[in-house]
């Protein structure tokens, strides 16, 4: 079954929204994602043939509701109070009319559920992984490849943070004061990988999902207007702006990868660089800068070189150092052992990536080889730098990038 991009893109847009509502009225968080799951396959299935409805969302929900009725009725018997909840709230058909939750411009609930899926009763692993597959729309082969583990234990992990949420009998409403800010930064990591898994995709034949990118960069843009005081979500709004200007110039017409220092910076977004560089530039000067910010600068900072040898690699691998001392982790000394090849050799930058080989984390990914191939490069070993970039070609499951790769490698054969 085909569906077309654009009814695709819709109905990822308002998963989240009518999953959020039904959990807001009836609760069950398991029962009504199964049964929005169900609505939107009965959407890909009839709208490309029959046409979008006029109010798509409302189409949704009250498909929907009809599933969470069946699967009531279906087990009246152990659950009678909840059977008589709905009907009193609901009617014992849940016709097709549609109330003020259906109608267009009314509430969006995905935010409430971003939090509500980051419940204290959860892990940090086990939020992200939740959100991600609740809001993100992300498979859990996906989710898997972002934690770096294996597809069994990602799908182990949703599935036990489904069961915490019904056993914690959580309320679907925004958090108490004092539970916000940690739920806060779960919520802002997760965003921050939907957004990574869409400007490079983990596998597959795409380089780049713009659906995630712009599903992230929309709840990015929703939780600023809730929240613009705070300056790690405007930081992270900033970042995912600054990134997305470069998608244009990120592949050529073959589909290949180019990275950054090769790219037509003509191509680059300015509306977006100008709103992201904004936004980080008065983010710093009234809020203490934690990792998202400083991931903006860096960006930022790169989006000012008119020319790769315009870039300020001083100021990058300054932001960096503070990077790597407010959220270290091997991805950030990666990026950072590249701005110290740049400043001070490309030596320097290998010596930073050997601790690297010891750290389970990163040590089998193919970014370490393919940063280390790139620094051997710089170095004047092509021998070791052929090899490296194989290896990374043999360890990435994204097509887009093991071409670059075994390219890249192949210009170095003798």
């Amino acid at each position: 079954m085909t569906v077309p991009a654009a009814v695709e893109d819709l109905l990822r847009t308002l998963a989240p929204q009518v999953l959020g509502t039904l959990v807001r009225r009836h609760g069950a968080f398991d029962a009504c994602e199964d049964a929005v799951q169900e609505a939107l396959l009965a959407a890909a299935v009839q709208w490309p043939e029959d046409g979008v409805p006029e109010n798509p969302r409302g189409w949704l929900l009250t498909v929907a509701t009809r599933r969470l009725t069946d699967q009531w009725r279906s087990e009246r018997a152990r659950r009678d109070r909840e059977a008589a909840v709905f009907t009193r709230e609901r009617g014992d058909e849940a016709g097709p009319a549609l109330d003020e939750d259906a109608r267009p411009g009314d509430r969006d609930d995905t935010l409430t559920l971003l939090f509500l899926c980051c419940h204290p009763a959860l892990s940090p692993s086990s939020q992200v992984a939740l959100t991600l597959r609740a809001v993100g729309g992300l498979t859990t082969v996906q989710i898997a490849r972002a934690f770096l583990v294996p597809e069994a234990t990602m799908a182990q992990r949703v599935s036990r943070a489904k069961q915490k949420i019904r056993a914690s009998g959580a309320r679907f409403a925004p958090p108490p004061p004092q539970e916000r800010d940690e739920r806060l930064r779960a919520v802002l990591h997760v965003l921050y990988l939907i957004f990574n898994e869409g400007y490079t995709a983990s596998n597959g034949p795409d380089l780049q999902r713009a659906d995630l990118t712009a599903e992230a960069i929309r709840l990015a843009r929703a939780l600023h207007r809730l929240l613009p005081d705070d300056g790690e979500v405007t930081g992270l709004l900033a970042l995912m702006l600054l990134t997305d200007a470069r998608r244009a110039a990120r592949t050529g017409d073959d589909g290949l990868l180019i990275p950054l220092t090769e790219q037509d910076r003509t191509l680059w977004n300015q509306d977006a660089i100008g709103e992201g560089t904004a936004l980080v530039t008065d983010a710093l000067t009234w809020s203490p800068p934690g990792p998202y910010q400083l991931q903006a600068a860096i960006a930022a900072v790169h989006a000012e070189a008119a020319r790769p040898e315009d870039t300020d690699w001083p100021q990058i691998l300054a932001l960096y150092r503070l990077l790597s001392h407010l959220s270290p982790n091997p991805m950030v000394t990666l990026n950072e052992a590249v701005a110290v090849a740049m400043v001070d050799g490309p030596s320097a930058g290998l010596d930073l990536l050997r601790p690297l080989d010891g750290d389970d984390r990163v040590s089998g990914h193919h970014r370490l080889a393919a940063v280390r191939a790139h620094l051997l490069e710089m170095a004047g070993d092509p021998d070791a730098a052929r090899e490296a970039y194989r290896q990374a070609a043999r360890t990435t499951t994204s097509l887009p990038e093991r071409r670059y790769l075994e390219a890249r490698a192949a210009r170095l054969t003798r």
